[in-house]
């Protein structure tokens, strides 16, 4: 299972989150992990380069995409391997929507779009969606939210 999928700034802010069989009080803890991993290990990475750790036995892969950075989480068959093929997804995907590498301005200026086009690729905690012209189409067809 995909149990996060976290956006941050450069400063550790989180910009998105979506977490998927995590309790509320265990939030918490694994934003200011991720956080704090990605402060001591991103710097100087190059853009898309994966790093991958693991914590109380689950995997997260993380990395750079423009000026922000991703992280995701997951355990059972989404492993190291998978994950990278998620998070592949995920960048390929917000790239598509800001039409190049984000910064944090214009990964915020997108912010509707992204959030629905990662709700198309994850499915309660699980990949769904892979093919870019599918993810793309399946957001268009989403009505627009009154508020």
């Amino acid at each position: 299972m995909i149990l996060a999928v976290l956006f941050a700034n450069s400063e550790g802010n989180i910009l998105v989150e979506r977490f998927n069989g995590v309790p509320v009080e265990e939030r918490l803890h694994w934003r200011t992990f991720l956080v704090k991993l990605g402060a001591e290990n991103l710097k100087g990475v190059k853009n898309e380069e994966l790093l991958v750790a693991s914590h109380k036995s689950v995997y997260i892969v993380y990395t750079v995409l423009g000026g922000v950075s991703v992280y995701v989480v997951g355990k059972d068959e989404y492993d190291e391997l998978a994950l990278a093929e998620v998070i592949f997804v995920i960048t390929s995907a917000v790239k598509d929507v800001c039409g190049k590498l984000p910064t944090e301005r214009l990964f915020l200026d997108k912010y509707g779009r992204i959030c629905l086009t990662l709700d198309e690729i994850i499915w309660q905690g699980y990949l769904e969606n892979t093919d870019k012209d599918r993810i793309r189409r399946l957001v268009r067809l989403k009505p627009p939210t009154e508020f």
